[in-house]
């Protein structure tokens, strides 16, 4: 088989159809690109989506729960141990919302090795006063140092830096929509009060805005040390524990360890955002579904061309093979046709992709619901190239080796006797 005279016939087959076989790259060309684009722009947004939720999530969430007690006091008893007994109006058992021996449990955490990094925190729910306005909220002490390299809270920060918090004990990250129903600028002294009615003069360094009202309109941040100070604790006062792991797939193994060692509450980040992982996946398959179709459409556009291609090349697929050229030779020359239209539509696709992609990652989109992007978000992941271009090849094989078996069995003497 001689592959330099077959792809001149092809060459030279596809030129004389110059009209047809640029339509058919075109058809590549858009398949691929639009695949490109799609799925770039998609799988952007869902990984903007999918860091949203993980900076402000713990892989595990330990905490100490308030509940019921699940043993109530009668069925201690002997003589009611194997009665049927109904309570009614069970309240929760007097307990305090701090974690026992947190201390000893944080110094036990940051020595596994499954564990990146640990953020004990205190929660304070204080009201936020300024001038005759009293708002309702949450104050949480935080080591803000960590917070920002563990959970990129520094990304939410608008206005001030994570080190002013850090450098200052009377100093609050105020929430953006506290500020701005209080009318409060950094630099200003806001005032909090507890439940008890104690008040604490605090100054703002920076403002907060995570994109959700419900937490803008409440939640602020402070030191550690200043919580506790509020809630009129010591430093073994906390309430609450975060962790980061390495491999974030060993959070349940870490959580049911921890209940289990220590009697606590503790929720995995898959238990915590159970909703939201299967709306990820949803949007995925929808992805990758309405692109394959894409691409599968240029296939059978491919196939359509290829296919009338054969019918008007009848008498060249005559010649061909009156000449000397086998039914093999002549079912190559129309796959290396269908190959050529693949590698250069698909190859001019990843470019036209690759363009579109650029302007509508430069394109500015700004939202106050979203304050740390800028533009639309884009996945430039290489492995969607490497998948166009083996698509475009693989489909427009397979689009030219149906007419290419039809050629191959072409005789040539009855063409020519109906000539």
């Amino acid at each position: 088989m001689n592959w330099t005279v077959i792809l001149s016939i092809s060459k030279t087959h596809l030129l004389s159809r110059l009209k047809q076989s640029s339509i058919a790259a075109l058809g590549v060309t858009f398949g691929i690109g639009t695949f490109i684009i799609l799925v770039s722009f998609m799988t952007g947004l869902n990984q903007l989506l999918d860091n949203l939720i993980l900076d402000r999530t713990p892989h595990v969430h330990i905490y100490n729960e308030i509940e019921p007690s699940a043993q109530q006091p009668v069925e201690l008893l002997e003589e009611f141990s194997e009665a049927f007994n109904i309570i009614r109006s069970v309240k929760p058992k007097q307990n305090q919302e701090k974690i026992h021996n947190a201390l000893p449990l944080l110094s036990h955490l940051k020595k596994d090795t499954r564990v990146r990094g640990v953020t004990p925190q205190v929660k304070a729910q204080v009201f936020y006063l300024a001038g005759s306005i009293k708002l309702n909220g949450v104050v949480q002490g935080v080591d803000i140092m960590e917070e920002a390299r563990l959970f990129n809270i520094d990304d939410y920060i608008v206005q001030g830096e994570p080190q002013d918090l850090a450098r200052n004990d009377n100093a609050i990250l105020l929430g953006a929509g506290i500020a701005k129903k209080m009318s409060l600028e950094v630099g200003d002294k806001l005032q909090v009060a507890t439940a008890g009615g104690d008040l604490f003069p605090l100054k703002i360094v920076g403002l907060y805005q995570s994109g959700l009202a419900e937490i803008d309109n409440v939640q602020s941040y402070t030191n550690l040390k200043t919580a506790q100070r509020i809630l009129g604790e010591g430093n073994s006062y906390i309430t609450d524990i975060h962790v980061k792991l390495l491999d974030m797939r060993k959070a349940l193994e870490m959580a049911e360890e921890i209940e289990d060692q220590f009697n606590l509450s503790a929720v995995d980040i898959n238990r915590a955002n159970a909703q939201f992982e299967t709306g990820t996946t949803i949007r995925n398959i929808i992805t990758y579904a309405v692109s394959i179709t894409l691409l599968v459409v240029a296939g059978f556009g491919i196939y359509n061309i290829l296919n009338m291609m054969i019918y008007e090349k009848m008498n060249d697929i005559a010649i061909l093979k009156a000449t000397g050229f086998s039914g093999r030779d002549v079912k190559m020359i129309f796959i290396s046709q269908a190959m050529l239209i693949g590698v250069v539509g698909g190859v001019i696709g990843l470019f036209f992709g690759y363009i579109v992609s650029v302007l509508i990652d430069h394109t500015p989109f700004e939202t106050e619901a979203l304050p740390t992007i800028s533009t639309f978000p884009v996945n430039f992941n290489p492995l969607y190239y490497v998948i166009g271009i083996v698509f475009a090849i693989a489909s427009t094989f397979l689009a030219g080796y149906l007419p290419a078996q039809r050629a191959k069995k072409i005789d040539p003497v009855e063409i020519i006797r109906g000539q």
